[in-house]
């Protein structure tokens, strides 16, 4: 039974948390129940509403549409925050046309998203330069608009990582936790000799991620070059059959963008060269 002494809000009234302006009250009430958008609109979103003669459920629906935007846009920003991206870098952004070789429409179809509902893969293998990292930062990115779990990590950070846990003993709980994120971006394996207690780890994670979770790997070594990067064949072997099985290779065999702006005036200048020596 409800105590005599419990106050009824609901029939008391409205609660006026300050007894200052109307303006302050709304305020107080939008702060109250997490409303900043509302708080920071609602007097310009009303002067628009009088000017195109909205109805008044026209301008509420427009002020809580405002908050919907900006509480989504702050929860995307946290995300990519947390995904530790070395930089941003977009598809649109991507200039296909001078790697012509890489499958446009399917790294488009990757972008939506549908490869981490089914734990595929995406492996990114070239020479340095040719957009490998540009290509899995932009579908990092587009899986944070979804709101879903990302890390970006390079191979020597998740090196320097998986050892720390494993001389802790909290290598399980650390295997546990990265299984659980959505999309694994490991960027430049290839780079490092390592260990085969890195090796072996790396493969408990990988094993762990396997059917469960998608990864994305960039790395400047094919595939046949694996057993020098982990220092033993059997090993690079049982990591690439887990990584594989459900995958989207890339080989990328193009000309390096970091290069790209440089081509030019070196022509230019060679040109300039053989000029002056002909004459």
């Amino acid at each position: 039974m409800r105590s005599k002494n419990t106050t009824n809000l609901r029939n008391s009234g409205p609660v006026n948390l300050e007894n200052g302006s109307l303006k302050a009250n709304i305020e107080s009430y939008c702060k109250l129940l997490s409303l900043s958008s509302v708080a920071d609109n609602y007097e310009s979103a009303a002067l628009d509403a009088a000017k195109a003669k909205l109805s008044y459920q026209d301008y509420l629906y427009k002020l809580l549409q405002q908050q919907i935007v900006d509480r989504v846009d702050r929860s995307v920003n946290a995300r990519i925050k947390k995904a530790g991206f070395k930089y941003m870098a977009t598809l649109d952004e991507f200039d296909f046309s001078f790697q012509p070789q890489i499958d446009e429409k399917l790294i488009r179809e990757l972008a939506t998203l549908s490869f981490l509902d089914s734990a595929t893969n995406v492996l990114l293998v070239g020479a340095p330069g040719v957009g490998k990292t540009h290509l899995s930062i932009a579908l990092g990115l587009e899986a944070t608009k979804q709101r879903r779990r990302v890390k970006f990590i390079s191979a020597e950070d998740l090196t320097n990582e998986l050892i720390a846990a494993n001389h802790s003993n909290t290598i399980t709980d650390y295997l546990e936790s990265m299984s659980r994120i959505e999309l694994l971006i490991i960027d430049e394996i290839g780079y490092l000799d390592l260990s085969r207690e890195v090796a072996s780890l790396f493969f408990r994670l990988i094993s762990k991620r396997y059917e469960k979770s998608s990864t994305i790997i960039t790395s400047n070594k094919e595939f046949q070059e694996w057993g020098q990067i982990f220092n033993d064949d059997v090993i690079a072997t049982a990591i690439l059959d887990r990584l594989l099985h459900h995958s989207h290779p890339f080989l990328i065999n193009g000309p390096s963008y970091r290069m790209k702006d440089l081509l030019p005036k070196s022509k230019k200048k060679q040109n300039l060269e053989n000029k002056n020596n002909e004459i």
